[in-house]
């Protein structure tokens, strides 16, 4: 029965026996090497932890391998030791390969710690989304045009970094792009992938401004290849989006002294400016005369009495109110003098509730 025994079943069966215990203790560098590895196996994950866990065991190691050469004079502690040291120099210089090949510039980071970070967006995924900017950040001059009315093709997507660009249609201010906020959101959602267009408004620097883009086909491919991203995407857009129509809202207020409603059908054409030519204006009185029958309220009233303003240089129109705009009325009888030049930003007709 002994001699069919493998060594195997010797080693759990029949384990050899210590013959006699050294009385004395090994040497400083055999524990502490072992206290050194103790604390390389407490480190993190990520790729820092990964360094400090390295970085430890290279040094319990190099312990080990002195402890084989100088004490217990065996080659094969030297030399397993002097390997484990080998390999773990290696992981080293890739990790720290990678920890370098990672590091972006410092505009990048800080638009990773205000934007991605806050949403937990893992860093491979970020990579990928600078990866198509191609990693450049663009300037603008003070006073310098990112985009002309009627001119500028939508043919990308940027993103401020530093400065502070004034949006404008027509040459009346709209509303302020600040840093970390899309400089062409709407622009951006309001075409389809196989469409063309051009800006409805001019964008132009108002101090020395820092931006990133994306070229819009190798975006859309982007979106289309990862879904993760696209729902990002979809989201900074919509709150982006979503400010600036608040910035538009807060004009309105601070200009009449009553918050509006954005979502009002007439919101448009209250902030929109005042024709300038004579057929303009002609169209205008036009369409004064005819809607004094129906005497009409203005849709903004002031809160607070205060000091008569001084007579413009143009009278404005009375505008009407957004129920009889909504009836259709007035807009199928006279649709040039209300819309002539413009885009409305809001529906001009809602349903009946």
């Amino acid at each position: 029965m002994s001699g069919n025994s493998t060594p195997w079943d010797q080693i759990l069966f029949q384990p050899p026996l210590c013959e006699g215990w050294k009385q004395n203790a090994e040497g400083a560098a055999y524990h502490l090497g072992n206290c050194i590895l103790l604390l390389g196996y407490m480190g993190g994950s990520g790729i820092f932890g990964s360094i400090y866990i390295f970085s430890l065991l290279t040094t319990g190691y190099i312990c080990y391998t002195l402890w084989g050469w100088l004490d217990a004079c065996g080659l094969d502690i030297f030399m397993w030791n002097m390997l484990l040291v080998m390999a773990c120099l290696l992981q080293l210089a890739h990790l720290i390969y990678r920890l370098r090949k990672d590091t972006f510039l410092e505009e990048f980071d800080l638009l990773y710690k205000t934007l991605c970070q806050p949403l937990q967006v893992p860093f491979e995924v970020y990579k990928e989304i600078v990866k198509c900017c191609e990693e450049q950040v663009l300037s603008l001059a003070r006073d310098q045009n990112y985009a002309v009315e009627g001119k500028t093709p939508i043919n990308r997507l940027s993103l401020l970094l530093s400065g502070r660009i004034r949006v404008s249609q027509d040459g009346q201010f709209l509303h302020y792009v600040f840093p970390y906020q899309f400089l062409d959101s709407p622009e951006w959602e309001s075409l389809r992938p196989s469409e063309e267009g051009t800006f409805q408004v001019t964008l132009t620097a108002e101090t020395d401004c820092n931006y990133i883009t994306w070229p819009r086909r190798k975006l859309y491919l982007l979106l289309a290849k990862d879904r993760y991203i696209a729902r990002l995407f979809s989201a900074f857009l919509g709150y982006d989006i979503s400010e600036k129509l608040y910035a538009l809202n807060d004009k309105v207020f601070t200009k009449f002294g009553l918050r509006f409603d954005i979502r009002l059908p007439s919101l448009y054409h209250v902030l929109g400016p005042a024709s300038s030519d004579a057929e303009g204006e002609k169209e205008l009185e036009e369409w004064e005369e005819r809607a004094v029958p129906h005497r009409l309220m203005p849709t903004f009233v002031q809160t607070a009495a205060s000091a008569p303003p001084p007579p413009p240089a143009h009278p404005k129109v009375t505008w009407p109110d957004s129920a009889l705009l909504a009836s259709g009325s007035l807009i199928r009888s006279y649709p040039c003098a209300l819309f002539k030049g413009r885009a409305p930003l809001a529906p001009t007709q809602t349903p009946e509730l």
